[in-house]
């Protein structure tokens, strides 16, 4: 359940973006912005007394940059969703902040209808896709998600571990998807859970990935 308002951050080293997005998103009565920081390391810094709900996180900044903040936040503060939202349109970051735990990945031309949607997406999800991921995760060519290797070429699910696995990909919510499948919400954690592990993934955005990469779902 969504609560009355999403408290979200902004990292960014330039004042002058970091306001403009506030600014953009103002209209959006369900968004409140509760911190801003210049950089990874007063944007750590200041978790404890903001307590966002998502973050908006530049990569490029000085100090702590994007990547070490978002590995930070991800193992520490785990309730919290990364958005990075970057100039920098290069596939490998994409990958590699996914496998790092970021929720979802925006370039900075992105309207802001869609940013209030990546938002309430990673809140009701936990991730965000849009077509400039997409075509990361359907490129043959795609070398840089870490999986643990296999000795077994294929890959076998059980018929409930395919049909959690489809839900998950199609964006439905562990409550969602329990009701979908008349099972607990705790069994699809420990569905869930249990392909991660065997996956080598770290969230539901890891999932999708080697779902869409190995081709586990219809």
């Amino acid at each position: 359940m969504f609560p009355d308002q999403i408290k979200v951050a902004i990292a960014d080293d330039h004042k002058i973006f970091r306001k403009g997005v506030i600014l953009s998103l103002r209209g959006f009565l369900n968004l409140k912005f509760v911190m801003e920081a210049d950089n990874g390391e007063e944007l750590i810094e200041k978790i404890p007394e903001s307590e966002p709900d998502v973050i908006l996180c530049d990569l490029k900044m000085p100090k702590k940059d994007g990547i070490d903040a978002t590995k930070y936040i991800t193992k520490n503060f785990p309730n919290i969703r990364v958005i990075i939202l970057t100039m920098y349109e290069d596939e490998r970051f994409v990958g590699h902040l996914m496998d790092c735990g970021a929720a979802g990945y925006l370039l900075k031309n992105t309207d802001p209808t869609e940013i209030k949607r990546a938002i309430m997406d990673v809140m009701r999800t936990g991730f965000y896709l849009n077509p400039f991921v997409n075509k990361v995760l359907i490129k043959k060519n795609y070398s840089k998600q870490k999986f643990n290797p296999s000795l077994t070429s294929e890959i076998v699910l059980s018929e409930r571990e395919k049909e959690a696995l489809t839900l998950v990909c199609m964006e439905f919510t562990a409550a969602e998807i329990a009701q979908k499948m008349s099972i607990s919400t705790r069994t699809v954690e420990a569905i869930k859970d249990r392909l991660m592990e065997r996956f080598g993934v770290k969230n539901s955005v890891g999932l999708v990935f080697y779902a869409m990469k190995n081709q586990l779902i219809d």
